[in-house]
């Protein structure tokens, strides 16, 4: 017992924390999003696929709880560590040593309380319904006849409001920068791979930083062209 604690009192089981939980939620965004892009499909489909995430009853509970289990863990150690990081350096350098670092890993802190406000919103605009209440009312009739909430209406309805649309479009930046780095420092942590293999990943977390960007941004550009209604 005193050795699990000594383990996660430590740098190094902060940093494995850190990894672990920052890549459970890099799993989540991506099913997120590929759920999300059913959109292009129509509202037969999304709509559908929400009834399907609904009807999962307490699991869908039980992935929430983990989820923001995993999210509080990675906010709280990402803040114990910036804490140590302080205390062991209090007085900052003359000049900072950040030829090596790249922009997305001096702002992981930042991005990363920014990106929980994001989360705190995004929950409140299309999970709860507090934000825009009228978007929530709308109902759709599936193929079968099931009247179901109608999720395609309500993202349409939300992304055609430009303030929304670029504030989304604004965080998914932030949430690409987060992951270019922290999925290449992740590997690291782990000690997966060796040092020689740094650079294919450091290139390969940046593609998948600009998937996720790309595919989360479609949807609000979409909309607010018109390409989708």
């Amino acid at each position: 017992m005193t050795l699990s604690l000594d383990f996660f009192r430590s740098s190094i089981g902060k940093k494995i924390i850190m990894a672990l939980t920052g890549f459970i939620w890099f799993g989540f965004v991506i099913a997120h999003m590929l759920g999300n892009l059913q959109i292009f499909q129509g509202p037969e489909k999304l709509n559908a696929y929400a009834k399907f995430l609904k009807d999962l009853g307490p699991l869908l509970w039980v992935a929430r709880i983990g989820l923001l289990v995993a999210f509080f863990g990675h906010v709280i150690t990402a803040i114990l560590l910036k804490k140590e990081n302080s205390s062991a350096r209090p007085v900052a350098y003359k000049k900072q040593a950040t030829i090596q670092a790249s922009g997305a890993s001096r702002t992981m802190f930042y991005s990363g309380l920014l990106l929980l406000t994001f989360l705190i919103y995004h929950l409140l605009h299309f999970t709860f319904g507090v934000t825009n209440p009228d978007h929530y009312t709308y109902e759709y009739t599936l193929k079968n006849g099931e009247v179901v909430h109608d999720v395609y209406a309500m993202v349409i309805l939300g992304f055609q409001q430009l303030p929304i649309s670029l504030a989304y479009i604004f965080f998914m930046i932030f949430l690409s920068l987060h992951f270019s780095h922290a999925l290449a420092s992740m590997f690291q942590t782990l000690g997966i791979l060796a040092p020689k293999h740094f650079p294919v990943i450091e290139k390969t977390a940046i593609a998948l930083a600009l998937i996720v960007f790309i595919g989360n941004s479609s949807m609000p550009i979409s909309i607010l062209l018109g390409w989708v209604k």
